[in-house]
Parts: C-alpha cells; sequence; structure tokens
C-alpha cells in the first residue's frame, strides 16, 4: 500500500473490494489491520464501500459481526448454484444449505447490503433448473445479485476437458426466464448485475466507468491515471505471493496504456453499463477528442445496439446481449485487457 500512496495523494479511496481469492479466509483481526493500514496511508471516504468476498463454506459461524466490527459494509457471496449437482460439477466446496446459513447471519449481524454470485448456462442445466437458482436467491433477500453466464476459461479443468454447455439459444432462453423474476424487484445496472434501490456497488460503477483503482496483493493488478502528464498506466504486482512479500516498490509492473487502445478500453467498460455514459466522460477519463470514437458508435447505432440521445450514449437490450461483437468492432490492432482490481479511487 504505501509504495502507492503517493500516486493517488490528495484523491479520496471511495471502495475496497476485498477479492480475487478466498478472503474469508482471514479471521476479522486480520481484515482490521489491513483497513487499519489502509486509512493510515490512504484518505478513505468517510462512507467508503468497503466488500468482502466470502465463500459459504469457509465462513465460520459467528464471523460476519466481526467483519462488520472490522470495518466491512458490504459482503458478496459466491454461491454460484443451489443444485448440489452442479455445485460439484463446478468444484464447489459449499452446500446450498450453507450458502442459506451464511445469507441468514448476514442479515443477523446487520449485514444486509450483500450480494450472491449466481452462474447460468450450467452443465446440462435446463430453464427450469436455471430460474429455480434464481427464485432460491431472491428467497434470501440479498440487495444485489451477479447473474452471468459459465465461460470456459482458459487452464481451468473445464477448459481442459469442456462438458456439454447447453446450446446458444437455450442459454438464451434461461436469461430471458431468469430476467423476468429478477427484474420484479432489481434493477439491472451492468450487463451482469442487478441491484435493489441505492445498492449498486460502488466498486463496479468505478471500474465500469473507466475509473481508476490501485492493486494490492499478489498477482492485483491497477489502472492509475497521472493527468498533469497525460498518462493511463496499467500496474501487476507479482503473482507469486514470497516474491510479492520480498519485492521493494520498483518490483510493481507500469506500463503506459498507448492511446490507440484506449478508445477500445473505455467502450469494453462503459459499455456493459445498462444506462450507459455521458459522451464527456469518454474525453475526461482518456484525455482524447469525443470525435476518435464518434463514427464507429454512430455505425453501432445505426445498426440497433446503441442509442446516442444528446450527452448520452447507451447499448440497446439488444447491444448488451451482443456486447462482445460490439467491441470486436471497437477492436485496435493490439488491446491491453484489464486484470482484476482490489481498491479503487475516486476521481
Amino acid at each position: 500500500m504505501e509504495s502507492q500512496s503517493a500516486d493517488v495523494r490528495g484523491r479520496p479511496i471511495v471502495s475496497i473490494f476485498f477479492g480475487g481469492g478466498t478472503p474469508s479466509l482471514f479471521p476479522p483481526e486480520a481484515i482490521g489491520r489491513v483497513l487499519e493500514a489502509a486509512r493510515h496511508h490512504f484518505d478513505l471516504a468517510a462512507d467508503c464501500e468497503i466488500t468482502l468476498e466470502a465463500n459459504p463454506g469457509t465462513v465460520e459461524r459467528g464471523r460476519f459481526t466481526g467483519y462488520r466490527e472490522a470495518g466491512v459494509n458490504r459482503v458478496s457471496l459466491g454461491a454460484q448454484s443451489f443444485d448440489a449437482a452442479q455445485l460439484e460439477r463446478l468444484g464447489r466446496i459449499h452446500s446450498a444449505g450453507e450458502t442459506t446459513r451464511a445469507a441468514e447471519e448476514l442479515h443477523a449481524a446487520g449485514l444486509s447490503n450483500f450480494n450472491l454470485d449466481l452462474m447460468y448456462g450450467l452443465p446440462g442445466q435446463d430453464v427450469a433448473g436455471a430460474v429455480r437458482d434464481v427464485q432460491q436467491a431472491l428467497a434470501l433477500s440479498p440487495a444485489h445479485l451477479s447473474h452471468y453466464q459459465l465461460t470456459l476459461e482458459p487452464g481451468t479443468q473445464f477448459a481442459a476437458k469442456p462438458p456439454a454447455l447447453p446450446e446458444d439459444d437455450t442459454a438464451s432462453e434461461m436469461l430471458s426466464a431468469c430476467y423476468a423474476e429478477i427484474a420484479a424487484d432489481f434493477t439491472q445496472y451492468e450487463i451482469s448485475a442487478y441491484a435493489r434501490a441505492g445498492r449498486q456497488c460502488r466498486h463496479n460503477l468505478n471500474y465500469w466507468s473507466f475509473g481508476d483503482y490501485l492493486g494490492v496483493g499478489a498477482g492485483a493488478h491497477g489502472k492509475i491515471t497521472f493527468a498533469d502528464r497525460g498518462e493511463i498506466v496499467r500496474t501487476t504486482q507479482q503473482r507469486e505471493p514470497r516474491r510479492y512479500q520480498a519485492g521493494s516498490p520498483a518490483a510493481i509492473a507500469r506500463t503506459r496504456v498507448a492511446a490507440a487502445d484506449l478508445p477500445f478500453e473505455f467502450m469494453m467498460n462503459a459499455l456493459r453499463l445498462a444506462e450507459g455514459f455521458e459522451t464527456r466522460f469518454f474525453s475526461e477519463r482518456t484525455g482524447l477528442e469525443w470525435e476518435a470514437v464518434q463514427p464507429k458508435l454512430e455505425r453501432l447505432a445505426a445498426r440497433g445496439l446503441l442509442v446516442m440521445e444528446g450527452s448520452m450514449c447507451h447499448p440497446t437490450p439488444l447491444g448488451l446481449r451482443f456486447l462482445n461483437e460490439m467491441l470486436v468492432s471497437l477492436l485496435p490492432e493490439s488491446a491491453g485487457l484489464a486484470g482484476k482490481q482490489t481498491l479503487s479511487t475516486g476521481s
């Protein structure tokens, strides 16, 4: 933390996100010490959102009260599914019952501002099964729901031995049926994120609006704008934990984002937001003129994938569904892709 404090001097930290692993393995006292260090080295906003990712199978009974007392005010539970067979296929170590108990304990601990992660398009899953997962999740009264389709990531067991996944048409039916359930009480604000009124994840919003964030921890990525010298820099920490712990500030890899990559990088994030973005943010966050991307966006609008009204630009429902196709049309010859974030700053 100390080595990066100068990068954001004078800028408030508006959110902290403990994730990218299983931070719920740490006791509340350890989380509290990290937050104390963050307050020492950075300017934390009075209403800083502090999120802890938790695996329902690794949280000991009563710990959520300790996390709240340490400063955590938001939790994200990796439920993924409530079907025992699907959890086994996914290699998850928790049960549906443990997710239910974790949600009950969150409410009892005064941490009702929590998210549930859910997947759909799982091996052998049908539409009814996907809807059941959503219904069981909603019955736990979360404040936020992340609902995303299973993808086969390189280097994973599934990628090595791909399972039979639902056809695209079936996955589309799942999404439509699940959306009908979720939309009764939640608003979709991002392609895979839904929230009750006032419960949008501040960390997500900062990230998807191309805001800055610091990556703290082994393998963490960050993005910092240095307005005084007109640079946007990506940072990468040492991935191997022992090397990270032994590393000096100079061990943080810093790579300037090329101007040619900035339109794609901005749109890769901003077009995920259902409400879209104000066009002035493109120039403010990239330092480029709006005309650098306007012609391409107008072509997407002509295809019914975007709406451009006055100072606003946002994807249509069709555009959200075919986001990857839109992004391919905006892709430069080489594009730097963002990694995970762990701590974000206000701009």
